[in-house]
């Protein structure tokens, strides 16, 4: 719920910004079987007996009790979560207002000839007492073990021979009218102590065994209309049936026999063959999953708790072939989840047929985020079947039906108008449109006049969900409002809403306007635990919205659903929301950063600006950046993508703080309140408050504290929330591309020149000679050279220098190969080794390179030696540490000499001091005195860089008469020079 609600308010959120008219009504499912379980649940019920024996005037009233009080948590958990809307405007699906909309579609359903009771076999939940439909099944599915069993069965007029099936619901054999050959399969029979199995040659080996004795071989069709007796044919629901083998083109023998045992009352598709067939129809069970009456030993037992005795009663009359556990995914029921049962039933249905093309027509006029969902939603329509819209429960949408008994018209009821009109008895006492008061109203029928009660059956609770864009705009009262907002610019759920929710508003709306509900739907994928598993309260993994919300922050959840790509699942966690912790705090503390030092030098927003021009390059490059990312936030929103835009925002935050902030922070350290400092405190301003609008949608809470700070304290007639501010519009004047793309090149040679550095296992701290830059070519050299002070503030070094070849960095000795020029030149093989150690090395093999041959002179004559003539050794040259990265390559010069050494000690004896101070609990600008006291080299060191020690630190005075006895003080060891340090505030 917290992953689609953050969805649905970011852009809400982001439309706010920029201009829209929205409706902020949240809305709360009512209705239905997962309702109905959990008061269960609350009043210790097992069953629907239960339910009827408390009555049904108090259970529907606690149904309404459990709505008001969960749709009150949810409430305060939205808020919680920074959900912007009307919260005292929401809908509730279990209203009349709903039902009645609901009606008027059937109503138009019914118009069509849509509307029919059919005897189908359904998937059916034995605790819950109802058929489920076709779109619920899907994601149900389990890994479980069951019994299973090959039953022998005896053929007629045929002595001693016996059809072999296999099956993993016992609990249907007492059901059994047929078996089912594949007509063009081989069937064999075997040999087994002294009687004869029929069954599929491919099963043989499996069921059998590989040296099964084969005595004959037919085609599935010579076995058609063999009769046999069925394995409970004693039963007194079984006596008179007549048992045979019939043709059925999807029986295969990869799994069992090959022959398939067919129950047209107990299993989906063996009732479709049934039908097709004209098979006899044995419903052994009730709606709570019990055996009904005519089946003997097993009348009123559980049929999913019988299979021990139906196999201890096949072994004793000798039908019982071999029993054994199989594992397999079996259908559960989603809301209580016990496994589901086939039955026959008469259910009510919407014929599918006539809107399927409609429905495809409409969904393809729709924008499907990822796209892939759009494809899903058309195969969905595609195989769709027909909707079982009834229910054999109570809290739920009473479906309007009137079938009358005395000349089969089916009178529907559109609108609760319509009722009392029609109604003879029962209006007076019906409080509100739900069992039982509706039960107690009779109308007359609309074809005869005569009496007629409504079914008793509720409708799905889809049918609940998908008319909301008709009931919550006030359709049947021709309101305005359904002009004005019908169809919706945008809806978002997780993937499986595509067979549920959208699917239900799709169909509903097609039927009643011809149209797609929605334009624009987003769907996401499902919510794990951090280590990818669903999470389960069993097995204690489950993270409880409250909790996650005070131990990580809404505004860290929102970020981490936001950032997550909508096409993968999501890992949910505390480990996860660290991660965000940290981008967060990024962000933050470059914001303390700002606010520390604009409060200290009182800068003031409103002052006149530098203009842009004028300010720095690395000015003019985070500007730039900051177009970017408004166009890149923008679209991304625009396109229902907002990972896109967090993920862009997520590397503008880390170049933020990590170069922006970094590369600049002596500009806000320095006493001078020149124009370069004030165009840094501009421009990292201009950089806060358009991030903290750009990241509002996604952080409603931490981006308001953040502008109440820096605009409203600014300027009090801002708009009096961030969430109330104009979404930004990126300047084109302010865009360079060029600087841009320089400044990335520059970003990449400091990572490879700083993965050299590591590689020499050098300090950044230790200032070095020089560094040897490769890239591809003049322009990105210029590009290098227009800002080599990042590269050589970041790299430490004093020289940075354009390396046109990687034989730079190799020292080379170029010799005869003597086993290939000995027979050729003979004796003269010295004077040509003579030769080459005349040769500058690194020359020759860069020729070597370019022209793939070595010209020499030798007795006056010019002689060419290729390659293999030659012995080239390559030793890497001293005192370099070399990377390498996507084309570039940066060598360092790794010699330290006193000079750089003394410079180390320095900035090491800097960072220390620092870090003394904020020990001591100094603010930023407090000023020191200091005292240092160490080896021979600290006061060398001293000599030469104590004045640009002293102004780092904010030191008035250095080493000035003896320190205090409460001077903070620290012994340290600093590049293995031995340190006293003690300071005190000025």
């Amino acid at each position: 719920h917290a992953w689609g609600r953050t969805y649905k308010d970011v852009y809400q959120r982001y439309r706010a910004m920029r201009g829209y008219h929205q409706r902020y009504q949240n809305g709360f499912d009512c209705q239905g079987l997962w309702l109905e379980v959990e008061v269960e649940k609350d009043l210790g019920f097992n069953s629907k007996r239960d339910i009827e024996a408390f009555g049904l005037e108090a259970f529907a009233d606690a149904c309404r009790s459990r709505v008001e009080t969960y749709s009150g948590v949810q409430t305060r958990q939205s808020i919680r979560l920074g959900q912007w809307m009307d919260w005292d405007d929401s809908y509730y699906t279990h209203s009349d207002t709903n039902i009645e909309h609901i009606w008027h579609f059937l109503q138009r359903c019914n118009e069509r000839g849509w509307i029919a009771p059919a005897q189908r076999a359904m998937p059916w939940c034995a605790r819950c007492g109802t058929a489920l439909s076709q779109h619920e099944l899907i994601d149900t599915y389990e890994e479980v073990e069951h019994d299973a069993v090959y039953v022998r069965l005896p053929v007629h007029g045929r002595p001693d021979t016996w059809l072999l099936i296999w099956t993993t619901t016992p609990w249907t054999l007492a059901a059994n009218v047929a078996a089912a050959v594949h007509p063009d399969l081989t069937y064999v029979e075997v040999l087994v102590d002294g009687a004869r199995y029929v069954l599929a040659e491919a099963a043989v080996p499996a069921v059998i065994g590989e040296d099964a004795e084969i005595v004959a071989r037919r085609q599935g069709a010579d076995l058609l209309d063999w009769t046999y007796d069925g394995p409970f044919d004693d039963l007194p629901a079984v006596r008179g049936v007549t048992h045979r083998v019939i043709p059925w083109t999807d029986v295969g023998a990869d799994e069992g026999t090959g022959i398939v045992h067919i129950a047209p009352g107990a299993g989906e598709e063996d009732f479709r063959l049934g039908q097709d067939l004209g098979l006899e129809v044995l419903v052994p069970i009730d709606e709570n999953g019990d055996y009904v009456a005519g089946y003997d030993w097993l009348t009123g037992r559980d049929a999913r708790e019988v299979a021990d005795d139906v196999i201890a009663d096949l072994r004793s009359r000798g039908l019982l072939h071999r029993a054994h556990t199989y594992t397999h995914r079996y259908p559960h029921c989603w809301r209580c989840r016990e496994e589901l049962v086939f039955r026959v039933d008469d259910e009510w249905f919407i014929r599918a047929d006539e809107i399927r093309q409609p429905m495809l027509d409409a969904a393809a006029s729709v924008r499907w985020t990822p796209a892939y969902a759009g494809a899903r939603m058309a195969d969905w329509l595609r195989n769709m079947g027909d909707w079982n819209i009834s229910r054999r429960r109570y809290w739920g949408l009473p479906l309007p039906f009137y079938p009358c008994q005395a000349c089969g018209h089916l009178t529907v009821i559109g609108s609760r108008a319509h009722l009392a009109e029609r109604a003879i008895e029962g209006m007076g006492q019906l409080r509100e449109l739900h069992r039982p008061w509706i039960d107690r109203v009779v109308i007359r029928c609309e074809a005869c006049e005569a009496p007629t009660k409504r079914i008793e059956a509720v409708g799905d609770a889809w049918l609940d969900a998908g008319i909301v864009p008709f009931s919550t705009l006030g359709y049947l009262e021709n309101s305005k409002d359904f002009e004005l907002w019908y169809p919706a610019d945008f809806i978002t759920e997780m993937r499986e809403q595509i067979r549920l929710w959208f699917y239900s508003m799709l169909f509903m709306s097609v039927t009643i306007q011809n149209r797609s509900p929605y334009q624009s739907v987003f769907v996401y994928e499902k919510l794990n635990d951090e280590t990818g598993r669903p999470m389960h309260k069993s097995w204690g993994n489950a993270i409880d919205f409250g909790e996650a919300a005070e131990r990580m922050g809404a505004d860290v959840m929102r970020w981490m659903y936001a950032s997550q790509n909508p096409l993968y699942n999501i890992n949910f966690g505390y480990g996860p929301a660290t991660d965000v912790k940290r981008r967060m705090l990024t962000l933050w503390n470059v914001y303390s950063f700002f606010v520390t030092y604009a409060r200290l030098d009182g800068f003031d927003p409103t002052a006149p600006r530098i203009p842009v021009a004028e300010r720095p390059d690395l000015d003019r490059w985070a500007l730039s950046r900051l177009q970017g990312l408004i166009d890149t936030m923008t679209g991304a929103l625009d396109d229902y993508m907002v990972s896109r835009g967090v993920q862009a925002a997520q590397a503008f935050i880390e170049d933020l703080s990590n170069w922006y902030v970094r590369r600049g922070r002596r500009r806000y350290w320095k006493s001078d309140a020149d124009d370069d400092k004030q165009a840094a405190y501009q421009t990292l301003y201009e950089l806060l408050t358009t991030l903290t609008r750009l990241l509002a949608p996604v952080m409603p809470c931490w981006t308001d504290d953040i502008y109440q700070n820096l605009v409203r304290r600014a300027d009090p007639d801002a708009p009096s929330s961030v969430h109330l501010a104009d979404w930004p519009e990126a300047d084109d004047a302010l865009r360079d591309p060029d600087l841009d793309t320089a400044m990335t090149l520059v970003q990449q040679v400091v990572r490879v020149g700083r993965a050299a550095r590591n590689s020499a296992n050098v300090k950044l701290r230790q200032p070095l000679r020089a560094a040897l830059v490769r890239v591809a070519d003049d322009a990105d050299w210029n590009a290098v050279a227009e800002l080599q002070p990042h590269i050589l503030d970041e790299l430490n070094v004093k020289d940075l220098r354009r390396m046109t070849s990687e034989h730079e960095l190799v020292n080379y000795q170029v010799r005869p190969n003597y086993r290939a020029l000995g027979p050729r030149f003979g004796r003269r093989v010295r004077q040509a080794a003579a030769a080459l150690s005349a040769l500058d090395a690194t020359n020759a093999v860069r020729e070597l390179d370019e022209r793939g041959c070595l010209e020499i002179e030798l007795d006056g004559s010019t002689e060419t030696l290729k390659p293999d003539d030659l012995d080239v050794r390559r030793t890497p040259r001293e005192g370099f540490d070399v990377a390498e990265q996507d084309g570039v390559i940066v060598a360092i010069a790794t010699d330290i000499d006193d000079e750089l050494a003394r410079e180390g000690l320095a900035r090491e004896l800097v960072h220390a001091i620092q870090g003394l101070r904020r020990d001591a609990g100094l603010e930023v600008s407090d000023r020191i005195h200091l005292w240092i006291d160490g080896a021979p080299a600290l006061h060398e060191t001293l000599a030469a860089h104590q004045a640009e020690i002293a102004g780092e630190v904010l030191a008035l005075a250095v080493n000035d008469g003896a320190p205090p006895p409460d001077a903070a003080q620290a012994s340290l060891v600093l590049n293995d020079v031995a340190v006293q340090v003690r300071l005190t505030r000025t």
